[in-house]
């Protein structure tokens, strides 16, 4: 394959931090003093971190490549610097085509200039001119649908409004390399396919390279025709987009499971929470959609009268809720061999932050608990908009939202 036929080349790529550990800062000039008369040589220690290491891989004209991975796996740090906003420690990069970035909510913009500013704006700093952006003006603002507001600074727009601009400037204003990091978790289900939509046509239609991170593993399937699969700064896998997802679910899956049975012959084989809708696991759901969440167990001896709950805790620890069995009207049940239980989760009222699963089985006519895993399960929920809302819940909300019906 020619060099004229790569979009991007990326060979031996790695990105070091250097992390200060300096215990508790003083806040005031008198502590500042007290606390160099008490300790006049405090030493600072220093960590170092690698949050890519090693990376190579080409990405060819027309491509569309899922990169997907936990989080810290260092997917954000890889596009950051692709699109030359971070400097790499090692490595080197060829981008064949002008590249057009949106890597979170607002990139680009300028809080104090007004939407309309903004779009002229961005379109300057991909290199077009003012002809060229006049002529997609448009078609930019129609696509974004905030035409109420483009004579509003940035800076009052909700988070919505400004993916919705943000994604609308970086694919119309025809890069042929777009750059894309969870669009998708910000709006509404109609904004999600139109941005599905857009990237298909790009690169299908179009013929323009697209890199795409998503938790979104449904929607990567659905776009990608190429994944790349990171897990703690090195590349795992890459591949077709199915060979890459099959791969990641089965390490997910590995990841989660405890297969040593207790002194009761029982044990944990897995944990997960599904999209609903599309069968998809996900640690990455979307707040208002519908998902099941899923304990797998086996006993090696029939245990009988058993029931089952989960525990929801936030990231401080506290729980959150308990969702049992025999508290949503299930009969005790025997566990023999592996044995499944799904729990249904409409419309997810848990507002965008992490939070743990904790899972125990009893039998309550004893009672003895017979199997107790501390977050077993860590998930974190992304905002999102219900129906044609232009605001989504976020963290700021609070933690549950209590009208969900």
């Amino acid at each position: 394959m020619s060099s004229k036929d790569l979009a991007i080349s990326v060979e031996g790529l790695s990105k070091r931090y250097t992390i200060t550990h300096r215990g508790a800062r003083p806040t005031t000039l008198a502590e500042k003093l007290m606390q160099k008369a008490r300790h006049p040589f405090t030493r600072i220690d220093r960590e170092t971190f690698w949050a890519l290491r090693d990376v190579s891989f080409d990405v060819h004209q027309g491509d569309v490549v899922g990169i997907i991975g936990r989080n810290g796996a260092g997917k954000s740090t890889l596009l950051k610097i692709l699109s030359q906003i971070t400097e790499p420690t090692a490595g080197k990069i060829d981008m064949y085509g002008r590249v057009g970035s949106l890597l979170e909510v607002g990139t680009g913009f300028h809080p104090e200039l007004t939407g309309r500013e903004n779009v002229y704006l961005n379109g300057a700093i991909l290199g077009m001119r003012r002809r060229e952006i006049q002529r997609q003006f448009d078609a930019i603002v129609d696509f974004a649908g905030v035409e109420k507001f483009l004579d509003v600074p940035a800076k009052r727009y909700s988070s919505g409004m400004a993916i919705r601009l943000a994604f609308a400037v970086a694919a119309h204003l025809n890069p042929e390399i777009l750059i894309v990091d969870e669009v998708l978790a910000v709006g509404d289900a109609d904004f999600q396919r139109k941005c599905l939509g857009k990237m298909k046509e790009v690169s299908q239609g179009e013929g323009r390279t697209v890199l795409f991170v998503s938790h979104n593993l449904a929607a990567v399937r659905q776009l990608c025709t190429h994944a790349i699969y990171l897990k703690e700064g090195r590349i795992v896998q890459t591949g077709t987009v199915g060979e890459v997802l099959d791969g990641y679910n089965a390490a997910r899956a590995r990841a989660t499971a405890d297969h040593t049975a207790n002194q009761h012959g029982l044990a944990f084989l897995g944990m997960g929470m599904v999209d609903a809708e599309t069968g998809t696991p996900t640690d990455h759901p979307l707040f208002g959609r519908d998902y099941i969440l899923a304990a797998r167990v086996r006993a090696d001896r029939a245990i009988t009268h058993a029931a089952l709950r989960l525990h929801i805790f936030d990231d401080a620890g506290g729980k959150l809720s308990t969702i049992g069995t025999i508290e949503e009207g299930l009969a005790p049940f025997t566990i023999k061999g592996p044995t499944t239980v799904e729990f249904s989760l409409p419309r997810l009222g848990l507002f965008a932050g992490r939070y743990s699963v904790g899972r125990e089985v009893e039998r309550p006519i004893d009672p003895t608990h017979y199997l107790t895993v501390e977050e077993a399960l860590e998930f974190e929920v992304q905002p999102a908009c219900i129906g044609d809302a232009m605001w989504a819940y976020e963290k700021k909300h609070g933690v549950v939202r209590l009208a969900n019906g």
